[in-house]
């Protein structure tokens, strides 16, 4: 599939480190480093404008590394951007760690999927078909396997 993207960054497009990566990373498109003080957000521009068809939207996801190694990880994760979305992709990053991390110009800060979805039209009823689980829900099926 193609989809168009405008670049006003330094960095390359966005593209799949392997054959069967499902994201592709995001760089901070800055001009200097910024500072994300511990429970500090911050929202880091990356410089691109895409277009997407219809039926599909952009998830802006944490990178693992940046998460399990730093605690940053994207605040509203996963952020998603519209098919119908013409501004720049922004990632909103938060320091959960309790040391200073520092986002240099360049740096693969998120990562970026692309997916299909359906768009629902409710039917609004007066109850639902039954089933084993029921109304049971968070923790309802145990901690263990």
């Amino acid at each position: 599939m193609k989809c168009r993207i405008v670049n006003r960054s330094g960095n390359p497009l966005p593209s799949y480190a392997t054959a069967l990566s499902a994201g592709m990373d995001l760089r901070a498109d800055l001009s200097e480093p910024i500072v994300l003080a511990p429970l500090q957000r911050a929202l880091v521009p990356t410089g691109l404008y895409i277009e997407l068809p219809a039926g599909y939207e952009a998830q802006v996801r944490p990178r693992s590394g940046l998460a399990i190694k730093n605690g940053v990880t994207v605040a509203n994760s996963p952020g998603t951007i519209d098919a119908d979305y013409r501004g720049e992709v922004k990632v909103a990053l938060v320091n959960l760690s309790d040391t200073p991390f520092t986002v240099n110009p360049g740096d693969r800060i998120a990562q970026m999927v692309v997916a299909r979805h359906e768009t629902v039209e409710w039917e609004a009823v007066d109850g639902l078909t039954d089933t084993e689980r029921g109304a049971g829900g968070f923790g309802s099926t145990g901690v263990h396997n």
